[in-house]
């Protein structure tokens, strides 16, 4: 059997066994969704948010591109951002990202052309803004990974800069910033950042507001 149509067949089997554990499954999805948190992670196909932290249904709102990179004119991000706090008001955004992340790789060895090039910009910046903690970590495959842990850091800075957030701040929204990274080794998410209404814009980034 092709393997789309074993997705098919799989899909058919899942909402069968919703339904029998709860009949009213659907009929309340359809009602509307009220998620807790936004999840900006890597699209790697090995990084399942909702699996990964058990979270059922319509209570994640989820974005995700190559190196779960926050760049201020995607428009995509910056849509999905601001619908998810000033429409479904999450509390909670989460950007995690993974060791052994093929983008982050692809920005460390620079062998990558096309769009993929372009979209990492951000990344080989992150790179050369850190470079004498990443080249501290270790051998190469460390030092990839302690760039995966910068990476998190310094998007999460980017994203309690944009207006979204900042004005959610101003409103007195309850809103927390979380940076984290999943461990492909384990399956353990490592809190890596956190950042409130309380952080001090000047204070973040700094090595005492890091986790790791």
């Amino acid at each position: 059997m092709k393997s789309y149509k074993q997705l098919l067949l799989a899909n058919k089997a899942w909402s069968m066994e919703l339904k029998e554990e709860n009949p009213n499954f659907f009929s309340r999805q359809v009602a509307g969704q009220q998620p807790e948190f936004l999840w900006i992670g890597c699209s790697d196909s090995r990084v399942n948010p909702e699996q990964m932290t058990m979270t059922p249904p319509g209570g994640m709102f989820i974005h995700r591109n190559i190196a779960n990179l926050v760049n201020e004119d995607d428009l995509n991000l910056m849509s999905v951002l601001q619908y998810a706090v000033a429409v479904l008001k999450v509390k909670h955004i989460i950007i995690c990202g993974h060791y052994g992340c093929g983008g982050i790789a692809a920005a460390y060895d620079g062998q990558v052309d096309g769009p993929v090039d372009q979209w990492l910009d951000n990344a080989r910046q992150v790179k050369q803004d850190h470079a004498q903690e990443i080249e501290k970590a270790g051998d190469r495959d460390a030092q990839v990974n302690r760039f995966v842990e910068v990476n998190v850091r310094d998007q999460l800075v980017r994203l309690v800069r944009t207006k979204t957030v900042q004005d959610a701040f101003a409103a007195g929204q309850p809103l927390a910033l979380h940076g984290w990274v999943y461990d492909l080794r384990d399956g353990i998410l490592k809190p890596v950042m956190e950042i409130d209404a309380n952080t001090s814009i000047e204070e973040i980034g700094k090595p005492e507001r890091v986790l790791v």
